[in-house]
């Protein structure tokens, strides 16, 4: 059977002028519905989830709507719709689903902007490492967005019971993860460098990791890679059915959270194509 898909239409509600819009998961939803997936309701994160990755003052500021950043703004109940959407990352883990939610969050650190970055990337809560701290359990992030996923490093560094694996486009924001430290693992790439240098990379990247370690993997699951959108490295359809391929013959439960992708036809595709070759 597919992995389900964890969707709510609450999370189309707001940022319809933003790049980081509702269409871009509103037609990615209507593309795996065509495609026979079943869907289920997340409800939001409990507080003490998100305590686990967020300082209690940065939560404040989001529930009081007291931020300010032209990237990632106040909206109205911006904290529910975070909060949401980190609910879908939670039951994404407990179920080895595919969280097609929004906001996203690998930027979003601590105390909301990480690593230096001066915005939060469109990301309010860092849903999957909201979700990865509600296991507890031994896990592999992989972050295949375009992006470097600063706040999740941010977060994750050091901790024993993670390794974190990044593949970016350098150089783009938010200009870090240009080197490995600890249990963090960068790897930069050149815009649209294709898929065979990515899946080389991909693969040499996983070689270094003692998959004895790992009980879960966790998939920061970002589209920005397909040709022609936002940190574009080159990647299509058949690219993302590789990765897939990879990832599942690792045979560990493996959960997946939305990050970039802003031209919704494409993401939809590509999310069928990773999931092609995964089976709950």
């Amino acid at each position: 059977m597919k992995p389900k898909i964890v969707f709510s239409e609450k999370c189309l509600e707001y940022g319809s002028h933003h790049i980081e819009s509702p269409e871009r998961v509103r037609k990615a939803y209507l593309t795996l519905r065509e495609r026979g997936y079943e869907f289920t309701e997340p409800k939001p994160a409990e507080e003490e989830d998100l305590l686990r990755v967020h300082d209690v003052s940065y939560l404040r500021l989001l529930k009081e709507g007291s931020i300010e950043d032209p990237d990632t703004p106040a909206y109205p109940n911006i904290y529910e719709y975070a909060r949401l959407a980190a609910g879908g990352a939670v039951l994404a883990a407990e179920i080895n689903g595919f969280s097609l939610m929004r906001p996203p969050g690998h930027h979003a650190g601590r105390h909301g902007a990480a690593l230096g970055a001066y915005t939060r990337g469109f990301c309010y809560i860092n849903n999957i490492a909201v979700a990865v701290k509600h296991l507890d359990r031994p896990t592999l992030i992989l972050d295949i967005d375009g992006h470097h996923g600063n706040g999740t490093q941010e977060i994750m560094l050091g901790d024993p019971k993670v390794i974190y694996i990044s593949l970016h486009r350098y150089p783009l924001y938010p200009g870090t993860g240009l080197y490995s430290e600890a249990n963090c693992y960068n790897y930069l790439l050149d815009a649209d460098c294709g898929e065979k240098i990515y899946i080389t990379t991909l693969k040499k990247a996983l070689e270094k990791v003692d998959l004895r370690r790992v009980e879960v993997v966790a998939v920061s699951a970002g589209f920005d890679t397909f040709t022609g959108d936002l940190a574009s490295l080159g990647l299509n359809e058949k690219s993302f059915e590789e990765i897939g391929k990879i990832l599942a013959s690792l045979n560990k439960p493996t959960f997946f959270v939305l990050e970039g992708g802003y031209i919704g036809e494409n993401v939809g595709r590509a999310i069928d194509a990773l999931l092609k070759n995964f089976d709950t």
